[in-house]
């Protein structure tokens, strides 16, 4: 170690506190994290990317400072996808000061990792007060049926109104609207267990019967329009 001359003329002055760093909650125990080795914990954020035309949803289990699990869901533009399936490939079996200093690729997942970092170090888990954490394979129970993300895509103009394209219960079919043109409800498929069902042998029209939901009140509107069409 070098010390400056200023330094080397000074006395020393005993250090008197020696108490560590103040413990975090980790998984239903309080630890005072030393090395990346302590940090436990399950927890999800979002990203941005430098333009801030696109999003990423990060989920992370980490358990004894390395990664588990990841879930990379993201928005906003196509090679964003693509950076996520790298980016699912890299993280976990890292620990999170390489996660940290990984490029991910894209800006989002980039910053959703930096912002995710803050929250596992400092204890700000989802996982923070439950005993020995949650297993791996939690992160999938923040996916819809059929393993799909749940997204939710409306447009609207003024001229014309809004349209509802996408709930987190699926994909909307019809918009149903009340006697004064507004709406009151919607139709949509579950496109997630539509494609769930095709692939354990249904058909493509059986499957999409079956999945057929609706809410609000659908069944006594006065019109209905299609979102795409109309």
């Amino acid at each position: 170690m070098n010390y400056t001359h200023e330094v080397e003329k000074m006395c020393i002055v005993k250090k008197g506190p020696h108490h560590g760093p103040a413990p975090i909650p980790e998984e239903g125990r309080w630890v005072k994290a030393t090395e990346i080795a302590d940090i436990s914990g399950l927890t999800h954020g979002i990203g941005w990317c430098a333009p801030q035309q696109g999003t990423c949803k990060l989920t992370l289990n980490v358990k004894n400072g390395v990664v588990e699990e990841a879930l990379v869901e993201t928005i906003g533009c196509s090679g964003m996808t693509h950076s996520a399936a790298m980016a699912a490939e890299i993280l976990p079996g890292k620990t999170l000061l390489e996660c940290l200093n990984t490029d991910l690729v894209c800006d989002a997942i980039n910053v959703a990792m930096r912002e995710l970092f803050l929250q596992i170090v400092y204890g700000r888990t989802q996982s923070a007060f439950s005993e020995d954490g949650l297993s791996i394979g939690a992160g999938l129970e923040d996916l819809g049926k059929g393993l799909r993300s749940q997204v939710g895509t409306m447009y609207s103009t003024k001229v014309k109104g809004v349209r509802y394209l996408e709930m987190a219960e699926g994909y909307v079919t019809k918009i149903a609207l009340d006697e004064d043109g507004e709406v009151c409800g919607y139709q949509f498929v579950k496109l997630g267990k539509m494609l769930e069902d095709i692939r354990h042998g249904a058909t493509p029209n059986e499957a999409y019967e079956k999945n057929i939901g609706q809410y609000g009140r659908f069944d006594n509107a006065a019109q209905y329009i299609d979102p795409r069409e109309e």
